[in-house]
């Protein structure tokens, strides 16, 4: 049963008055709202697959990703330890969500079929997409996507109180990037190794549900800082 609270807050004119009521809920998921990859992965035989997620962070040139120990990329990832993580803009969004409800795993998992996955052996088929050769790992490119981050894996968390990967049933997994590639469109003019961040518009994923980001809310005072302050 939720629970409602009623908060009081000051304003800037130092008055206090009643806030935005709260709720105490408990939902499945708490997925607020991350970028929507495409990790390109191969197995031990070197066959690749594809597949959409949308847990995956970055600092620094360190990408944290998070996944199902038992998907077929997860284990592609423990076993071979390295990916592409494509990156779509709102563009893209036809072709992330063919890939939805499809796994490499076969056989598909009872729990999975029961919600209608079905397995897919040629992910870049179903997608409907093109690979592209790494240069620095073996798994492919996709040329769709405008961003490509070619990556080896650092370091592997089971999460949930799991000892090693093979009893877990999630995955945090370090990811270094050693390349970017990124399309001609949303380069920085005048900045040989910048993004455009008014041309780049990630696809997002909140709740299951696709958005794109809208415009710029307001001038940030971090961006005083030149973003090559960071590469230290």
């Amino acid at each position: 049963m939720s629970t409602y609270t009623e908060t009081t807050e000051t304003t800037a004119t130092g008055q206090r008055g009643v806030g935005a009521t709260h709720a105490t809920i408990d939902p499945a998921i708490l997925y607020f709202g991350t970028p929507v990859a495409l990790l390109s992965t191969v197995d031990e035989t070197g066959h690749a697959n594809l597949a959409p997620v949308s847990s995956v962070w970055w600092l620094g040139h360190t990408a944290v990703v998070g996944i199902s120990a038992r998907s077929q990329s997860g284990r592609n990832l423990v076993a071979t330890r390295e990916v592409v993580i494509n990156l779509p803009s709102v563009a893209e969004v036809d072709i992330v969500d063919r890939l939805a409800l499809t796994t490499g795993r076969d056989p598909v998992s009872e729990r999975k079929a029961s919600v209608g996955y079905r397995h897919v052996r040629d992910k870049f088929r179903e997608a409907r997409v093109h690979s592209l050769s790494a240069e620095l790992v073996a798994p492919p490119r996709v040329r769709e996507c405008p961003v490509h981050l070619e990556g080896r894996v650092s370091a592997v968390h089971p999460l949930l109180g799991s000892v090693d990967a093979e009893s877990a049933d999630l995955l945090a997994v370090e990811v270094e990037i050693v390349r970017v590639h990124v399309h001609e469109r949303i380069r920085a003019q005048g900045h040989a190794h910048r993004i455009d961040a008014a041309r780049w518009r990630p696809l997002m994923m909140s709740f299951q549900r696709f958005f794109g980001f809208g415009d710029e809310v307001r001038p940030s005072r971090l961006a005083t800082i030149d973003e090559e302050w960071y590469r230290g």
